[in-house]
């Protein structure tokens, strides 16, 4: 079952890094008992040669794994296909996860900020730290693993973050990173599709997950920026810009609704059952990677099913 709000406010990540402790002690602590237990990060130059990497989203854990192969064992902290994202708290074993890790993959742009307290509790000269957001020069939406045109950059760092920390197979992470890129075919060819059947098609979302994804298409989002910003904040919407969508759905003045299913509150809810009601397509999307998909693929699909709303 999906985890809704109902009337209640959501609580940010920011908020509730802030209010969560890990029963009684610091992330310091945390960090300090489960490197004493283990030895302390794994040298990458000596034994097996394994990059351990941590990937604060289950989406860049997946893109790791594919360009790591056997020389790489990936772990993710974001992985509930059922929750929402915003709401994840950290633990002594998530702590325990970022101090052992050779290589350490964060989002940015606010998106994951605990990850970047567990690792300045953890503090290690032999860590790589690589942001996405910095590797695209990103800014605003933090939603960047559906930016499908740059999705190729990202695989080329995460290629050259592992093999700094294991040289001898550098030539193999940059063939896995080729191959992810090769995966992306049918996502890029679902995008091309759109942009050049529908360029300008008017569309809504309630909030702006998907929003590299309809920008990429051509699309334009009709969508109140203080909708979007309320539903993503976990807060209620203004009545004016509740008032605004409705008549976006309610006039069909959009060719389609992205919904996100996993920060499903009352008045995304609502406007949903308005949407199917007044003959609008809703395209369901997701935030997290679902059990069993790598990201090339998934994109694919929601790329397709965007494509058949709109008209195929």
């Amino acid at each position: 079952m999906r985890r809704v709000a109902t009337g209640r406010r959501r609580v940010t990540l920011r908020t509730m890094f802030v209010m969560k402790t890990v029963s009684g002690f610091g992330l310091g602590a945390a960090c300090a008992l489960l490197l004493a237990a283990c030895g302390g990060p794994p040298d990458p130059t000596k034994g097996a040669r394994v990059v351990n990497v941590v990937a604060a989203e289950d989406v860049w854990a997946d893109v790791a794994a594919q360009i790591g192969g056997a020389h790489a064992h990936v772990d993710s902290l974001i992985n509930d296909p059922n929750a929402d994202p915003h709401l994840f708290t950290t633990d002594a074993r998530a702590a325990g996860r970022v101090a052992r890790a050779n290589v350490a993959i964060v989002n940015g742009l606010g998106y994951d900020d605990f990850a970047r307290k567990l690792l300045d509790a953890a503090p290690s000269d032999r860590r790589r730290v690589l942001t996405i957001a910095h590797v695209l020069g990103a800014s605003g939406n933090p939603h960047l693993w559906y930016d499908a045109p740059a999705l190729p950059h990202v695989a080329r760092a995460i290629a050259d973050a592992l093999a700094a920390q294991d040289p001898r197979d550098a030539a193999g992470f940059r063939a896995g990173a080729a191959r992810f890129v090769e995966s992306l075919r049918p996502l890029r060819a679902a995008v091309a599709a759109i942009r050049s059947r529908h360029r300008g098609a008017p569309v809504a979302y309630t909030e702006r997950v998907a929003g590299y994804l309809v920008v990429a298409a051509g699309l334009r989002v009709l969508t109140p920026p203080g909708f979007a910003e309320a539903i993503e904040n976990g807060s209620e919407p203004s009545p004016d810009d509740v008032q605004r969508m409705d008549d976006l759905i309610g006039k069909r003045r959009v060719r389609a609704l992205v919904y996100n299913d996993q920060a499903a509150t009352t008045a995304t809810q609502r406007l949903r059952a308005f949407a199917d009601r007044s003959g609008v397509p809703v395209v369901t999307v997701t935030e997290t990677l679902p059990p069993g998909e790598h990201l090339a693929g998934w994109q694919a699909r929601q790329a397709r099913a965007l494509l058949e709303a709109l008209g195929g």
